[in-house]
This record gives structure tokens, sequence and C-alpha cells, in this order.
């Protein structure tokens, strides 16, 4: 069954993993590309390049990003010689972004560069950025706009989100990849990342959300809520700063004339979503079988859907 799985965050990127392990080729992830950023003098594309690490399973599944005994040593003699201290890259990774610098500077796209990366490091899933055109997430916090990457790692992600805008999404749109792989889905999952921040700027770009609902595809999305809470990041303080409950209904309700189902974690002790067929299962990803077991039963549903 080909599917598209639009991801941003660990939760998605896990997704994809255990999707994989089912469709191999079949799959197509579509990830955000809104918390991108240039440092160190290297394009930094941070969801893409985390899907690809899970894909690959080279992820470092301790810190959560990043690539598995990777060492510093590049990062910390930089910091040395002067450079910022605050983002840093680990040598296999800061490789890919230096990578991606050259071959955009070099004319190529954000999306190709993405591909030879993916196609180095031997997945057989396809990552497509959500647009090659540049948009930048910024986040007003404690009175001052900035960008979403130095909100997370800078603020901690901790501070109340007072405002959120997404630099240059008027000139995105979606690639010729991108519609081509929605086109042809015969599933479409909007995977269980942060629904602000991570699957929001995806559905964003102009003309994203007119091909995901005319598709022929089913769309289910997956609730980043487990046992009512969320594994990792700040979803709860950008859900409030949208001014929707911190709860599956309320992800469901940014999602409201995009998707068919939603997925919900059987151990959610919140209502689940009204006016629209929901599925229970178990969705904690904390092992590649579980990730596995996920992936199928995400699988299961959209079959649901195909028949009916």
């Amino acid at each position: 069954m080909k599917t598209v799985l639009l991801a941003g965050g660990t939760g998605g990127a896990k997704l994809a993993a255990g999707m994989q392990e089912t469709l191999g080729s079949d799959l197509a992830v579509i990830a955000n590309t809104g918390d991108d950023i240039e440092t160190l003098g290297v394009y930094v594309s941070p969801d893409p390049d985390l899907v690809t690490y899970w894909l690959a399973d080279q992820v470092d599944q301790l810190r959560g990003w990043g690539i598995k005994d990777d060492s510093f040593r590049v990062f910390e003699r930089l910091v040395r010689l002067g450079s910022p201290d605050w983002f840093s890259l680990s040598d296999l990774d800061l490789a890919a972004c230096l990578y991606r610098r050259n071959f955009i500077d070099e004319g190529g796209r954000l999306t190709d560069a993405q591909a030879q990366i993916a196609r180095g490091l031997g997945i057989s899933a396809t990552v497509l950025p959500m647009s090659d055109e540049p948009v930048r997430t910024r986040i007003m916090s404690s009175g001052e706009w900035r960008s979403l990457q130095a909100y997370l790692i800078q603020e901690g992600g901790q501070t109340e989100v007072e405002g959120i805008e997404l630099a240059g999404i008027a000139e995105a749109s979606p690639t010729t990849d991108v519609a081509d792989a929605i086109q042809a889905a015969e599933l479409i999952v909007v995977g269980p990342s942060n629904p602000v921040i991570s699957i929001g700027p995806i559905l964003a770009v102009p003309g994203m959300r007119e091909l995901i609902t005319e598709a022929k595809a089913p769309v289910v999305a997956v609730s980043p809520y487990v046992a009512g809470k969320v594994i990792k990041g700040p979803t709860d303080n950008f859900m409030r700063a949208v001014d929707r409950p911190t709860t599956a209904a309320g992800v469901a309700t940014l999602y409201s004339g995009l998707i068919d189902a939603m997925i919900c974690d059987s151990g959610d002790p919140d209502p689940p979503p009204e006016d629209m067929r929901c599925f229970s299962t178990g969705t904690l990803m904390h092992s590649r079988e579980s990730r596995k077991t996920v992936g199928r039963a995400v699988l299961k549903v959209g079959e649901q859907l195909r028949a009916g």
C-alpha cells in the first residue's frame, strides 16, 4: 500500500521507521522544514535528517537526535575557535549538513540533496522536504521573536509561547515530488509529531491541504498523546498557544476538514474526538518491535478506511 506520512519530530520519525519495516519503498515521508537553520557555515535540516537517521537505524536514541556513537570533535574545535556553542552538531551529522550546503550552493534543490543523503545511508523509503523554498518558524516568547531552534535550545522550550509565525510561507509551494507522492498514495497518515510546529508548517504550505483533500486516499492522524501525555517536547505549550485543549480531541480540531479518522492511544484517559471515526491501539514506540507493531496497526486502520 503506497503510503505518505507527514512527520516532523521524534514521534513521526519513529512511526516512519516502524512503517518502513512493512512498506519499504512504498513509504514516502513529507518532512517539516520550518525549523531548518543555517549555522556553523552549514545548512541544517533537523526534521528531514531526524527522519532519515531513524529510517537508517542510525539515530542516537538516548539524545533523541544526531547519530549514535558519534563524536563532537569538530564542533568542540569550532567552539574553541570562537563559534557559537548553543547549537551542537556531531561529526557525521555535520558531514550531511556540509554536503547539503555545497549541494544547494551549486544550484541543487533541497529535495535532491535530501534524496542523495537518504541514498547514501541506504534507506528504502523516500524522504521529501515539504518545500524547496525556505520557511522558518519563529516564536515569540519572553517578549522577543526568536527562531524555533533558539526557543527550543536556548529557552529550553519551557517559556510561554506568545506568538508563532512562519516566515516565507507565502512564497513556498509543494514540490512536484510531494504532489506526485500524495496523488499516488493509497493512504495518507498525519504522524504523531507536534501538531503546531511540526505538522502545522507542512499543512500551511500553500496548496498542501488542497492536495491532501483532493487525493483519493483516506487520511488518518495518529495522536501524539500517549496515556494522556506527550512523550517528548513542548507540545502542550504550543497547543495552549493556539487555544486548543492538550488532548487528542484538541489535536483533531487542528486537522478539521482534512482527516477521515484518528488513532488514539488505548491508554488515553481523555475522551476521543467527537464526530469522527476513532480507532484505539497502543501507540508507545519504545523499541524496534513496538515501532513495527504501531506501524502495522496504522496500516490496518488504513485498510479498513479504504474498505469503507
